[in-house]
């Protein structure tokens, strides 16, 4: 049975995302995008996954392989996900373009296997010193956006979220507007590298024994590389630590590891750590130790 490319849920983030005006027609043209595209790369499409920008197909390739179709309605999206892979070509802790038809908004990506998140396991604090390490040593190419603009961008958006959800009740506009506020003045200071942009444990899989931890899907910009650090900060404060516990496991790992960036960046974006839980009605202590953080 052919996998279905497109459901309601998938359709209600794209448009939560980019607006139905966007998403809608795009949503209707995909599967024969889809046809199109496997055609030309010779791909059988196994399985959809959901995504906030997009949607990504786990494929067939011609040779027996796993291969991954990433598609997205924006155009910008597709172009900086490809440029700053490209920009990590031959890292080996970043997944491999394999091709790419940024007309359609498509990108062909090596398949990793087994390919399992890092969601809820341990963290592999040396590995994952290292996958930074990787990032955050390459020359930018031309082109990124400072990470400035991606800061506004995601603030504003929040604040949407925030007002139209349950968040509101916990979260107030006053808070979010503080962390934008801090989180501008650390965007716009310190050292400036391509960094990731969205380097959690979902966006971080498990490719085997022989290869370890491996980043997808960046959302790359020119800007502070203890951005990218956050969320792994959180962690072990979710399973009932500190922001000092992170800190202590990942300093050893990471070259020029500035504990007090990454601590402020921490200060700066817990407003939006504590907005996801807060919107699906999660009210817990660990986001209550969030929030107290934040203010």
């Amino acid at each position: 049975m052919a996998p279905v490319l497109i459901d309601a849920p998938a359709r209600a983030r794209l448009a939560d995302r980019f607006g139905p005006q966007l998403a809608e027609p795009w949503c209707d043209a995909l599967p024969d995008l889809v046809t199109r595209l496997a055609a030309k790369w010779q791909l059988e499409v196994r399985e959809a996954r959901p995504g906030n920008t997009g949607r990504t197909l786990l494929c067939t390739g011609p040779g027996g392989d796993l291969r991954v179709l990433k598609l997205t309605p924006d155009p910008e999206v597709a172009r900086l996900e490809f440029t700053g892979l490209s920009a990590w070509a031959g890292c080996s802790r970043v997944v491999q373009v394999l091709d790419a038809d940024l007309d359609a908004n498509a990108i062909l990506l090596e398949g990793l296997v087994p390919g399992t998140q890092l969601t809820g396991r341990d963290v592999p604090w040396a590995q994952l010193g290292d996958l930074l390490n990787q990032l955050h040593a390459v020359e930018p190419p031309r082109g990124f956006r400072r990470l400035a603009e991606g800061i506004e961008f995601i603030f504003t958006l929040s604040e949407r979220r925030r007002r139209e959800s349950p968040a509101a009740a916990h979260l107030s506009a006053e808070v979010l507007a503080k962390g934008r506020e801090r989180a501008l003045a650390l965007a716009t200071s310190g050292p400036v590298t391509l960094v990731h942009g969205d380097l959690h444990p979902a966006n971080v899989l498990d490719a085997g024994p022989g290869r370890g931890i491996v980043a997808i899907d960046p959302r790359p910009g020119l800007g502070d590389p203890a951005l990218d650090v956050v969320d792994w900060m959180f962690l072990p404060m979710a399973a009932g630590g500190t922001l000092d516990d992170g800190l202590a496991a990942l300093a050893p790992h990471v070259t020029g590891f500035d504990a007090e960036r990454v601590r402020a960046w921490c200060v700066a974006m817990a407003p939006l750590v504590a907005l996801a839980p807060l919107r699906r009605g999660e009210r817990t202590p660990f986001t209550d130790a969030v929030l107290e953080l934040a203010r």
